[in-house]
């Protein structure tokens, strides 16, 4: 066949066969019944032969037909692929997904370096409880997750088992009291020590994540019986419970890397330093095949250079 391939009809041809019905191409190519029945015609024309038998309940390819289909298929995936490839190319996205805790609170303080260092990259910073864990049992992260919400990298509070993913543990997690300066200076409330937390109100940080520390379990832990763990105010999210600490209005249990810019900045203290290491950490998560992909090793490269500095000053 000489001149340039009837690509529209080719297609028309590989969508009406997967089908076996012009009606049913017609809606997956938004057009109208008549217009695949005449590409369709038009292609056995060109090639001289016929390519279905028309039977009253639909279609059924021809042996010419069933001859062509396959390569046909394999040759539309490998022009979609090559497209893709294309714009992935020219694209310098990087979609990065994360619990909005580590978002704001971890991130978000570091994030102006990144983009001095690598302004080309496209950063797309997706946080959401959607993927959070909430039972061991069940892992709420896996290779099909990653694929169906388009995600370059993520980064999980967690057991680290994430089915058909890559998984590198980016930092270990400990929990620590911390609280706004202000209260050490009221000498009727001492918080010397672990046993002077009966004197002040417990924050409660109750985000719904498997591993979160909690005040009783610290307690435990340090060799405490004299406080009662489970009194105190309540929140379902880690950003309050860390403010209402700032505003004094008591003393949080949380985890230092979510407390580390507040930290840093003065608007939080740790009264006494006993630090329990959980068993759960902080994993940086991607797909095999994107650890040739320049800008998952760009980001990942910077993150773990960030936890390091992080753990280097902490």
């Amino acid at each position: 066949m000489a001149g340039p391939l009837p690509l529209n009809a080719l297609n028309a041809f590989e969508v009406a066969a997967r089908h076996e019905s012009f009606s049913k191409a017609a809606e997956e190519l938004n057009v109208t019944p008549a217009a695949i029945s005449q590409q369709i015609r038009m292609l056995e024309e060109l090639l001289g032969v016929q390519l279905f038998h028309r039977l009253n309940r639909g279609l059924a390819l021809t042996d010419a037909g069933k001859s062509g289909l396959s390569k046909l298929q394999h040759g539309f995936q490998s022009v979609t692929e090559a497209v893709q490839q294309i714009q992935s190319e020219q694209s310098q996205s990087l979609n990065v997904w994360m619990a909005p805790s580590f978002a704001s609170k971890w991130l978000m303080p570091r994030m102006h370096r990144f983009v001095e260092k690598h302004p080309s990259i496209d950063l797309r910073i997706s946080a959401s409880v959607e993927l959070v864990d909430t039972s061991a049992s069940a892992p709420s992260l896996s290779e099909d997750i990653l694929h169906r919400h388009d995600i370059d990298v993520a980064i999980r509070f967690g057991s680290g088992n994430y089915p058909g993913c890559r998984v590198e543990k980016l930092m270990d997690v400990t929990a620590l009291p911390m609280c706004s300066p202000s209260l050490l200076e009221d000498s009727s409330r001492p918080l010397r020590c672990p046993e002077d937390l009966a004197g002040h109100t417990l924050l409660h940080d109750e985000t719904p994540y498997e591993g979160r520390p909690d005040w009783s379990g610290w307690l435990d832990a340090v060799g405490v019986t004299s406080v009662d763990g489970t009194r105190g105010l309540r929140f379902n999210r880690v950003s309050l419970a860390l403010a209402a600490a700032v505003e004094a209005q008591g003393v949080v249990l949380s985890l230092e890397q979510l407390a580390a810019n507040d930290l840093e900045k003065g608007r939080l203290v740790i009264p006494f330093e006993h630090r329990v290491k959980l068993t759960h950490a902080y994993h940086c998560i991607s797909l095999e095949h994107t650890e040739d992909d320049e800008r998952v090793r760009t980001f990942k490269e910077w993150l773990f250079e960030e936890a390091s500095n992080m753990k280097t000053t902490g």
